[in-house]
């Protein structure tokens, strides 16, 4: 039977994929590409939907990790279409990167943009990604 995040049951252990946090934020982000655990080269073009409040002025910030948290690359996601909505909006960006030399995983972070700089507004979607 097909499950998500996939899992592999061996005797008495049960092995998880990592997907991060999206099956917690599905009903506030939604990334369409890359998919968590894919293989990304630069430039990568970032794609999915967000809801309205995800955007501030039409746009939020997107981070690219190595595996220990290093910011590599930042840019910003813009809103498709109308960002001033409570409903899903299509947005899309494209990030250039020197991948790491060390090790070939990182994180690609998708920051709820968050103008009142309030602790409590923060929110974001973190998705587990290999370099090529």
């Amino acid at each position: 039977m097909e499950s998500y995040p996939r899992q592999c049951v061996a005797g008495d252990k049960v092995f998880i994929e990592e997907i991060g946090n999206e099956l917690e934020k599905i009903d506030l982000i939604r990334i369409g590409h890359p998919r968590p655990n894919e293989f990304i080269e630069s430039p990568l073009v970032v794609e999915g939907q967000a809801r309205g409040s995800w955007f501030f002025e039409g746009d939020f910030p997107v981070i690219l990790t190595d595996w220990d948290g290093l910011i590599i690359a930042e840019t910003y996601a813009t809103a498709q279409s109308d960002w001033l909505t409570e409903e899903f909006v299509r947005f899309k960006t494209e990030i250039e990167f020197d991948k790491s030399e060390l090790y070939n995983r990182g994180a690609l972070i998708l920051q709820k943009d968050n103008p009142s700089g309030l602790p409590e507004n923060d929110d974001a979607l973190e998705i587990p990604i290999f370099f090529k």
